[in-house]
């Protein structure tokens, strides 16, 4: 990570961008017109800032671009953070953008029987088996975990499990496949990540811009 290269952010692609790119905004970054095409191919775009190139990449690659070092900055899911759990990220600042909330959910009509406190052997399909198992074994729980990375919410209709971990918005996939909320593991939000590298080795320029974040989130705040 040389001290005069450009600095990359990493931002995620899809349904979440909409929600940090007014952020981006007030934080003063303006990509290249590129960057809004939906149909263009390129994954690393210039800016307004000469010293800084922005690269849209899947939500879950956030923590290891900015975990190696091949992203300087990134803005991540909490739950991203804490599935990987990298000593090399350094998460300074909540963006209270892309509010959501990781929970444990299952069959509607098994529910109203069904006591979470009471199980010890279960198992989850889900896209997030570190946080399941940590939070399973935090109280005892052995927690089977089947990892899928789509369609999470189809797994107990198919008989594959009867509960699954999945983030949730409304909850309007959930109640479409017939599923209900029984235990909700965290509240989840947007997160600044930071390499903790290069803010050892370019402590100004990286401390300067989670400034511009944090300013940026608190006009936001005011408005």
């Amino acid at each position: 990570m040389l001290a005069n290269e450009k600095l990359i952010l990493a931002v995620p692609r899809g349904r979440i961008l909409k929600d940090v790119m007014p952020l981006i905004a007030r934080a003063g970054i303006v990509p290249e017109a590129a960057f809004n095409d939906d149909d263009s191919r390129e994954l690393r775009f210039a800016t307004n800032i000469p010293n800084l190139d922005i690269v849209r990449v899947r939500s879950f690659d956030i923590s290891t671009y900015v975990g190696f070092g091949a992203a300087h900055i990134g803005i991540a899911g909490a739950d991203v953070l804490m599935e990987f759990e990298s000593r090399e990220i350094y998460a300074p600042l909540d963006l209270h953008v892309g509010h959501c909330r990781l929970v444990v959910a299952e069959p509607a009509e098994i529910a109203p029987e069904d006591h979470p406190k009471q199980w010890s052997h279960i198992r989850v399909a889900t896209k997030y088996p570190e946080i399941t198992r940590r939070h399973f074994a935090a109280r005892g729980v052995h927690a089977e975990c089947i990892k899928l990375n789509g369609a999470i919410e189809i797994a107990p209709a198919l008989g594959l499990c009867q509960r699954i971990v999945d983030l949730v918005s409304s909850g309007a996939t959930l109640k479409a496949n017939g599923l209900v909320e029984v235990e909700q593991i965290a509240a989840i939000t947007s997160r600044l990540a930071v390499n903790r590298t290069a803010l050892k080795t370019r402590p100004d320029e990286i401390g300067s811009w989670i400034e511009r974040f944090r300013e940026a989130v608190d006009a936001g705040a005011a408005r």
